[in-house]
C-alpha cells in the first residue's frame, strides 16, 4: 500500500483497524556511475516491497538531505541541518496528526542520521507515538551479508547497484577500488574531499552478479518487514 496509490477515505478506513505506517527518507547526492536519486530509490523500494505483504501504508520518500560534504559534485542538493530536522519534525507531526502510532522511519542515508536523535525528542513528547528509526544498508542481517560477499564495500559500490539505481549507457568499472580514508575525508570540505575520493565510490567493487545484489535485497526486505511486524508495545490498535 502507498499513499500515491490511496485516497484519504481508504486512509481513514485503514486507520480504523491499524495505526502502523512507513515513511522513506533518501538524498539527492554523487553516487558514483549510479543515479543521483540512489539512497531515495532504494530507501522507497525497499520500504514498498516490506509493507506491501503487510498491508502497510508507505508515504511518499522524503528525496532531499542532510549532505554538505558532497556539494562539490553537480547535482546533489544538501539541505542545511537545521531545515532538514524541521522537515522530518512537521512530517512526524503531520503523520501523527492523522492518527498513525506506529512509525518506522525507513532510511537511505548515512547523513540524516541526525533524524534518528530527534525520533527520541518527538516520542518523549508524544507517549503513545512509537517510531523505530532504520538504517536499511546496515542493518544487522543485510550488513553480514555485504562483509561476506566483500569485506570493505561502502557508499556507490556494488551493495547499492541493483536493476533500479544503474543508469543506461553508463559502464562500470571492472576492478575493485581500494577504501576511502573516511576519517581524513571527515576532516575535507567538499571541493577537497571531492579530490579525495575522486569518482564518489567510498570502496569496493562497483557491480557484482545480479544473484548477488538481488540476495541482499531480499535480505534486507526481510528484515525491514520484520520492524514493520513488530514488537511493539501492547498499548496500540490491532495488526
Amino acid at each position: 500500500m502507498q499513499i500515491c496509490q490511496m485516497n484519504w477515505m481508504q486512509v481513514e478506513q485503514y486507520l480504523k483497524h491499524d495505526d502502523r505506517c512507513v515513511l522513506p527518507l533518501g538524498s539527492v547526492e554523487q553516487h558514483a556511475y549510479l543515479s543521483l536519486a540512489t539512497d531515495a530509490i532504494l530507501a522507497e523500494r525497499v520500504a514498498v516491497d516490506a509493507a506491501e505483504p503487510l498491508g502497510v501504508p508507505v508515504f511518499p520518500v522524503q528525496s532531499y538531505g542532510f549532505t554538505p560534504y558532497f556539494r562539490a559534485f553537480p547535482g546533489t542538493v544538501s539541505l542545511t541541518l537545521s531545515t532538514y530536522l524541521a522537515l522530518i519534525r512537521d512530517l512526524i507531526d503531520g503523520i501523527y496528526g492523522q492518527g498513525f502510532r506506529r512509525v518506522v522511519v525507513v532510511n537511505g542515508h548515512g547523513g540524516n542520521a541526525p533524524a534518528g536523535a530527534l525520533m527520541a525528542e518527538l516520542m518523549a513528547d508524544r507517549p503513545d507515538l512509537q517510531v523505530k528509526f532504520h538504517n536499511w544498508w546496515n542493518a544487522p542481517r543485510t550488513m553480514d551479508y555485504v562483509k561476506g560477499v566483500e569485506a570493505g564495500s561502502s557508499h556507490a559500490s556494488w551493495m547499492e547497484n541493483l536493476p533500479w539505481t544503474r543508469l543506461s549507457g553508463v559502464v562500470m568499472p571492472e576492478t575493485a577500488k581500494p577504501p576511502v580514508d573516511s576519517q581524513q575525508f571527515a576532516l575535507l570540505d567538499p571541493v577537497r574531499g571531492r579530490k579525495l575520493i575522486a569518482d564518489g565510490n567510498f570502496g569496493g567493487s562497483y557491480q557484482r552478479s545480479d544473484s548477488e545484489v538481488l540476495t541482499l535485497w531480499g535480505i534486507a526486505v526481510k528484515e525491514t518487514q520484520a520492524l514493520i511486524e513488530g514488537p511493539w508495545r501492547a498499548d496500540t490498535k490491532g495488526d
